[in-house]
């Protein structure tokens, strides 16, 4: 069976990966078919690439379209030393989608989703400003999201799967 170390999966667990980045539901029974080996080997390596983080199976929804009309990125500057302590705090906050130590402009940016103004003002001035090492923030707004992708990290992989059919236009959302 495959490492599943990062950079070190094996071409059947990268397989697996990009067929479920392509279809998240995509039944066992039909990967396996795909790749030719036992459905009970593709749950095993599912299992196990989820058990070591290297996969995670979950729905991803546009906020801007079930309720939240707040949808922003934050980048943060921090006092030198606190960027590690800092993405903790943020990473514990509801709201926090992303949280990602950088470099260049920014120490820390973090995506954050909130309900309506008053709820994204709460968050700014009541608890995010509060956390011990956050200097100064700015605040970018998302208008419109044109595209949500989580297929990367394996390269091209042939998956078996016929073309997916392209999103409705008015959707404005793509996903590949």
């Amino acid at each position: 069976m495959g490492s599943t170390s990062a950079g070190r999966l094996d071409d059947i667990d990268q397989r697996i990966i990009a067929i479920l980045q392509a279809d998240g539901r995509r039944p066992y029974s039909q990967i396996a078919e795909d790749l030719a080996i036992p459905a009970s080997s593709v749950r095993y390596r599912v299992q196990r690439l989820e058990e070591t983080g290297v996969l995670q199976i979950v729905g991803i929804a546009n906020p801007l379209t079930i309720g939240f009309d707040r949808f922003a990125m934050v980048g943060l500057r921090v006092r030198p030393g606190t960027a590690p302590e800092v993405c903790r705090a943020l990473r514990e906050l509801p709201e926090t989608s992303y949280v990602i130590m950088t470099a260049g402009g920014y120490d820390v940016m973090a995506e954050v989703i909130c309900r309506d103004t008053e709820h994204f003002t709460d968050l700014m001035n009541r608890r995010l400003h509060l956390i011990d090492g956050v200097v100064s923030t700015d605040s970018f707004f998302v208008l419109e999201v044109h595209k949500l992708a989580y297929g990367w990290g394996v390269g091209e992989v042939e998956t078996g799967l016929p073309n997916a059919p392209e999103p409705p236009r008015e959707a404005g959302l793509d996903q590949r």
